[in-house]
């Protein structure tokens, strides 16, 4: 498969799309590298497709007004496809109110760049619905990543405009993230690897079997989905 980005083109053989990862990881597959603004000097010029942002967890060792002026120069780069991974998380510290004014102000770039957010959301699905519901212009695609949570929550999520990534869950049979993927519309689907210890075509094939298809069709449909989030395609 080949996948145009504008200024590059990249040729993929039976390949994995990852749209979250710390790490690189195995030939064949497309990654989207997550990192944050205190790395991006040294990991921009040495990855390829990459997603930048503020994580909540680290609010407390940003300037964030510099970092955020350093998200909004990354956007020249090409290979800037996404911003974050970003959000609101309730079972840290850091208060939900500078969680939230940090969020907004990347949704905010995100949106004047036409970008889409990659999403860290922890016990906050209800707030961060009302700041979906409450931002103006919010055509840009909202990812959550990581997600296992009920097919319930899920429902709810994708009817207000959401994307779901379902990663390492998929592979705990006490998890929820294998009846959630069940009831997830596939052109709302990605997969990742996140930080976990596993590979993305692992991944795959447990998310293709629960899903009834075969490897191929499914790769064929994250490809889709991809192309049109991230690429506008």
């Amino acid at each position: 498969m080949k996948i145009e980005t504008g200024l590059e083109a990249l040729s993929l053989t039976d390949g994995y799309i990852d749209i979250h990862c710390h790490q690189t990881g195995a030939n064949q597959t497309l990654e989207i590298i997550s990192i944050g603004t205190q790395d991006f000097d040294l990991a921009a010029t040495q990855i390829g497709f990459y997603s930048l942002g503020l994580h909540p967890w680290h609010l407390d060792q940003e300037d964030i007004e510099t970092a955020l002026g350093k998200i909004s120069a990354a956007s020249l780069d090409p290979n800037l496809v996404a911003i974050g991974e970003c959000g609101l998380d309730k079972a840290i510290a850091t208060p939900l109110t500078l969680q939230t004014t940090v969020f907004v102000s990347q949704i905010e770039l995100a949106s004047q760049l036409g970008k889409p957010l990659i999403i860290h959301c922890v016990r906050a699905f209800n707030e961060l619905t009302r700041i979906k519901k409450s931002t103006p212009n919010a055509e840009i695609p909202w990812i959550i990543h990581g997600f296992n949570g009920n097919p319930a929550l899920a429902e709810q999520l994708i009817r207000h405009g959401f994307y779901l990534s379902f990663g390492a869950a998929l592979l705990n049979p006490l998890s929820h993230a294998g009846e959630t993927l069940l009831s997830t519309p596939v052109d709302r689907l990605f997969l990742e690897t996140d930080a976990a210890n596993v590979s993305i075509d692992a991944i795959y094939a447990a998310a293709a079997k629960m899903l009834g298809l075969d490897i191929a069709s499914l790769r064929q449909q994250i490809l889709s989905n991809f192309k049109r989030v991230f690429l506008n395609d």
